[in-house]
């Protein structure tokens, strides 16, 4: 057993009436890598429908790529991925937001709490805790005085959620 602290996970999703929740909040289970020795592995989320991607052996730096900020409030583009490191200020909260895409927020430092559309609140405290986002309206809240908030966030361009024939468009409120 590794002295790294677990890893939990923080699935979203939608109720019967459109809006953001929790669906599993749970601690991974580690299973060991039998081609690697003294390693193991804890899956946080697969999709296994689409992609690949065209960015094989590509000398642009992806990271100065730009984003179209009418596409998806400017943090994902409709057909592809976008990773990045965010930090919130003590005591800082952002507008509640939905993109149509699949986040992977990995928190690395500090403290912050998932808010969801439907009033639900989640605190993640300990690196590594991830927060896999399914298009849901949510925000994010820096509960510290003191201490500056960081998570790394993969966002991959999905279609937009649809409840009971309702598409939940793109949306960034204040």
């Amino acid at each position: 057993m590794s002295e790294a602290s677990q890893i939990r996970r923080i699935v979203t999703c939608h109720d019967s009436g459109g809006q953001g929740t929790i669906q599993s909040d749970a601690v991974l289970q580690w299973a060991d890598i039998p081609v690697v020795q003294g390693g193991r592995a804890a899956p946080i989320w697969r999709t296994l429908d689409s992609l690949p991607t065209n960015d094989n052996n590509s000398s642009e730096d992806g990271g100065q790529r730009s984003l179209d900020p009418s596409i998806n409030i400017g943090l994902v583009p409709s057909n592809g991925s976008n990773c990045s490191a965010t930090e919130l200020a003590p005591g800082a909260v952002t507008p509640m937001h939905r993109t149509s895409s699949l986040d992977y927020d990995i928190l690395v430092h500090g403290q912050v709490v998932l808010l969801m559309e439907d009033g639900t609140e989640r605190l993640l405290d300990t690196p590594g805790d991830t927060v896999v986002m399914k298009g849901a309206l949510h925000a994010w809240k820096n509960p510290s005085e003191t201490t500056w908030a960081r998570w790394v966030t993969v966002l991959l361009s999905a279609e937009p959620v649809q409840v009971n024939g309702n598409v939940l468009a793109p949306a960034l409120g204040e």
